[in-house]
């Protein structure tokens, strides 16, 4: 292998090492390692040598920042993931640089990409109009679908369900039919291992339960912002989500199951339906081929809905909010940017996406392929990404292709029908707030979004009836500053993304 002090590569940033520090403790569970082999290859790579200052012994990201930034002894970097609106309200109060200037004069990756993608530039630009990190980029668009039970379908006889209607009468035989053949009324028509995927349910009936890839957000209407739990058509659709909820359609412990649902009940044969992630739910007939002899797991595509359309509301949100900041203090933002840049150039989106070659991957026709102990370990591949240095919520430009090659045919299928039947609807982009916007935003959404999680989840337990109470709702949503968060984010993307 060629040595890290071997003579200068074009990708070089500087011709003397540089030592830059950096604070990245992400997930709650992975911190900046110095000796990760990516971590060493941007070394060889770019002459510049990141030093990791996070606490290993902590178990909350968000903490460790805040924590950094009360004490005010910030890196040279700071990087991680759900760190967009901290970085721009500390971007502007003075504790991160703003990136425009540097990323024009010295980052020609960054710009071409900007210039293709000015979308996701208008997404991270700062009401001051000064872009203060650089995030992270998902590629693709498909994310969740529906999953079926195919298995279940040819046991009694039933055809893949084209409407709501049609997909009432499949999920009630599921219940009612004993499709798993064991003698006992324990079968889960409807199953998920996030409670909000229930509200979602709402789109069968022509409603919206959020704007984006982030739950109970908001969405755009003809230019509108709106929220869909406000909507008196979500008052509507979860009625008819509470009836199947009461016919037992519904996992019956679906608030309190959570994460392993999908191993509990597929596992057990028990669970009938999802909506969830392609690649992982995919898995799911290899995983249970023994356990649970003609498992067959496939997808379905959305039901038509009362308003004659397929919808499926989630996809990737391009761009996340993760991603990297110089701090103020810096003392070689140059050197800094141009780190920056090299993530964003060809050999820095390999190693960002694929780890180092020879390792963890070959390249094949000019292309990066995975290397088969990769792909057959038992370990998910993201998760041996991560341990490396690879995949990592800095400013990044995703590869679908890193996702592709471990993703199944199944998956890759319904990824297809998804793409070609245009399904996804357009994603809200989000906005970032100035300093009063956010103290409003701040004092008012977090009670005013955890009122519409519990009133909608007695709704579809039956606990409270939607219709009689959906005027003191509506009430209450105004007596808790939902009107004003309304007008300030409707101000703020009239500012971002209209001019």
């Amino acid at each position: 292998m060629t040595s890290y002090a071997d003579t200068k590569e074009t990708t070089w940033v500087a011709d003397k090492p540089v030592n830059l520090t950096i604070h990245m403790h992400f997930r709650d569970k992975w911190v900046w390692d110095d000796n990760w082999p990516v971590a060493k290859e941007i070394f060889r790579l770019t002459n510049v040598k990141l030093h990791g200052t996070a606490n290993k012994a902590s178990t909350n990201s968000q903490e460790q920042f805040n924590l950094m930034m009360a004490a005010g002894e910030l890196p040279d970097i700071v990087a991680g993931n759900d760190l967009k609106d901290k970085f721009i309200r500390y971007g502007m109060e003075g504790a991160f640089i703003p990136l425009n200037p540097l990323i024009e004069k010295y980052a020609p990756h960054l710009s071409a990409f900007f210039n293709s993608h000015p979308d996701v530039k208008r997404a991270i630009t700062a009401p001051d109009g000064n872009i203060y990190y650089i995030p992270y980029v998902p590629d693709g668009q498909v994310s969740r679908g529906y999953f079926i039970r195919q298995d279940w379908l040819d046991k009694l006889g039933l055809q893949m369900p084209q409407t709501v209607e049609e997909l009432y009468s499949v999920l009630k035989a599921f219940k009612e039919q004993d499709p798993n053949g064991n003698g006992k009324p324990d079968e889960i028509p409807f199953l998920n291992r996030d409670p909000e995927e229930v509200f979602r349910l709402v789109n069968f009936w022509g409603a919206r339960s959020t704007g984006s890839n982030t739950w109970m957000d908001f969405y755009v209407e003809d230019g509108k912002i709106k929220h869909p739990f406000a909507e008196s058509a979500f008052r509507d659709g979860i009625k008819q989500v509470g009836i199947w909820y009461k016919e037992g359609l519904i996992d019956p412990e679906i608030f309190t199951r959570k994460a392993r649902s999908r191993e509990q009940l597929f596992g057990s044969n028990q669970g009938g339906m999802t909506h969830d992630w392609f690649a992982s739910t995919a898995l799911f007939n290899g995983a249970l081929s023994k356990s649970v002899p003609g498992f067959k797991l496939v997808p379905m595509p959305p039901p038509i809905n009362r308003l004659g359309q397929r919808w499926e509301e989630d996809a990737r949100q391009i761009p996340r909010p993760d991603g990297w900041a110089i701090s103020a203090l810096n003392k070689d933002p140059v050197s800094t940017i141009k780190l920056f840049d090299f993530y964003f150039s060809p050999k820095g989106r390999i190693l960002s996406n694929f780890g180092t070659e020879g390792v963890t991957y070959t390249m094949k026709e000019g292309k990066p392929v995975f290397m088969d102990s990769i792909l057959s370990s038992d370990k998910p591949v993201n998760n041996q990404m991560y341990d490396i240095g690879a995949q990592i919520p800095l400013g990044y430009w995703m590869d679908y292709n890193y996702e592709k090659q471990w993703t199944n045919a199944i998956a890759l299928k319904g990824i297809e029908m998804y793409t070609q039947g245009k399904y996804v609807l357009p994603q809200f982009p989000g906005v970032n707030m100035t300093p009063a916007e956010r103290e409003i935003y701040d004092k008012y959404w977090s009670d005013i979004k955890t009122y519409m999680f519990e009133m909608s989840q007695s709704w579809v337990m039956g606990t409270q009836d939607p219709e009689k109470t959906w005027d003191e709702y509506q009430r209450q949503l105004k007596k808790r500053g939902f009107d004003q968060v309304l007008t300030l984010v409707q101000q703020a993307y009239d500012r971002q993304y209209k001019k």
